[in-house]
């Protein structure tokens, strides 16, 4: 009973980390508005902080892993919270100081943390649910908190933002603040709590392998490294989309209001949050494979919609303006981008859970591994930011539905389990 107590309070840990993940990375998409306009970036240049919090993971993916199966859970979670509080902290010192070389360093920072914080929450609540579809169940759950986080986040920084010509990070402070009272919380709440091990319990019985060994143990399994892949294009696909959205509307072309825009790019991460919960509900009885190639195969067609229609016809959307509730007017294509979010929501646990299927004691490496391919959210988002520079926001999606087409080549083949010979 003690056992079964002690993992309900580490699965609650866990979700709390999950909404942590998001709400700080959330912030990098309102945030290219407010260069865009601060410092006159281009939409490639509007990236570039999405992209040092997502290089972050390619420079930390391994050593987290390492940290992990070495010092375990805790020893990990409150390293990572500390790491966010002083990158959230330099993000906040950029506005004061104006600088958006500073604003960056912040974002690289705070792109540790989330590193770190992703690499301890899946393996430990996929490993809680006794893997198979009951850990994927358990990934599902655990993104909710994520989406519900990601929905308030651009809501919240678009409202502060105001008018999206003349965006300050200053404006976005009471963001960072809460963000940082956020990681002061968790710091507390994990120093005090007692975390399961299972991970340590494992590597204590067997004798130590050299850190080489170790990952090539991993990248012996072909539908790991296939599903890395199919990683580093998801999180691409799952932030390309929104951000590019939000670009899209505050554009002059199309000249939706910031915080307008902020909520109808929240819809879709609450999409997102619906999609989560309803693959947590139904997890436990219908495969990641199944879930993967239906979600996979609409997402193409939603994004094809999407930029086929564009801005062909204006239809009526529930938003907030100036804290009310209203129908605002915007592109049909956005529609379609938006409904992606129930696509994209079952995508990172359902791959996650098929590329560690039967890794046994290279789960914790894998995870690192899985981590380093996560920078994929900020390269592609800088490709996607190049082809719109060069054609259009609508043409630059064609990046995206590339990545989409990929990862349902990995649901129908390429998570089939096959060691490398």
């Amino acid at each position: 009973m003690a056992n079964k107590k002690g993992n309900v309070l580490a699965i609650a840990i866990m979700f709390f980390l999950f909404a942590m993940i998001s709400f700080v990375t959330g912030l990098q998409n309102p945030f290219g508005i407010i260069v865009k306009s601060q410092f006159g970036a281009s939409n490639f240049l509007s990236q570039l902080g999405n992209a040092a919090n997502f290089i972050a993971y390619a420079v930390m993916g391994l050593p987290a892993g390492f940290i992990l199966s070495k010092k375990g859970y805790k020893f990990t979670a409150l390293a990572s919270v500390l790491v966010g509080f002083i990158g959230v902290g330099i993000t906040f010192l950029s506005g004061v100081v104006e600088s958006f070389g500073v604003y960056l360093l912040g974002a690289f920072i705070s792109g540790f943390s989330m590193c770190m914080l992703n690499t301890v929450v899946n393996p430990m609540l996929n490993t809680l649910g006794g893997g198979g579809n009951k850990g994927n169940q358990l990934i599902q759950f655990g993104g909710s908190c994520n989406s519900l986080a990601a929905t308030i986040c651009p809501v919240l920084v678009g409202y502060l933002i105001g008018d999206a010509m003349n965006a300050r990070i200053s404006d976005a402070n009471p963001a960072l603040y809460i963000a940082m009272g956020i990681f002061a919380l968790a710091f507390v709440i994990i120093l005090f709590s007692k975390i399961p091990e299972p991970e340590l319990a494992e590597a204590a019985k067997e004798a130590p392998e050299k850190t080489a060994d170790t990952i090539k143990g991993a990248l012996s399994f072909r539908h790991f490294v296939f599903g890395a892949i199919a990683i580093f294009l998801y999180v691409g696909v799952e932030v390309g989309i929104p951000n590019f959205m939000n670009l899209y509307m505050t554009s002059s072309a199309v000249g939706i209001a910031a915080g307008v825009a902020g909520t109808i790019v929240g819809m879709y991460w609450f999409l997102m949050l619906c999609g989560r919960l309803i693959g947590a509900s139904i997890g436990g009885k219908v495969s990641s494979r199944a879930m993967m190639v239906s979600v996979s195969s609409l997402a193409i067609l939603l994004l094809v919609l999407g930029m086929v229609l564009g801005d062909s016809a204006q239809v009526p959307f529930p938003a907030f303006k100036d804290l009310h509730f209203s129908l605002e007017t915007i592109p049909i294509g956005v529609v379609f981008f938006v409904l992606c979010g129930l696509c994209t929501s079952v995508m990172w646990g359902a791959i996650f859970n098929l590329a560690v299927e039967g890794l046994g004691k290279y789960t914790a490496i894998a995870s690192g591994l899985f981590m380093v391919m996560v920078c994929g959210g900020g390269i592609l988002p800088l490709i996607q930011g190049a082809v719109a520079d060069a054609t259009s926001y609508l043409m630059s999606y064609l990046v995206v539905i590339a990545g989409v087409v990929y990862i349902l080549w990995f649901a129908l083949f390429g998570s089939k389990i096959k060691k490398a010979k």
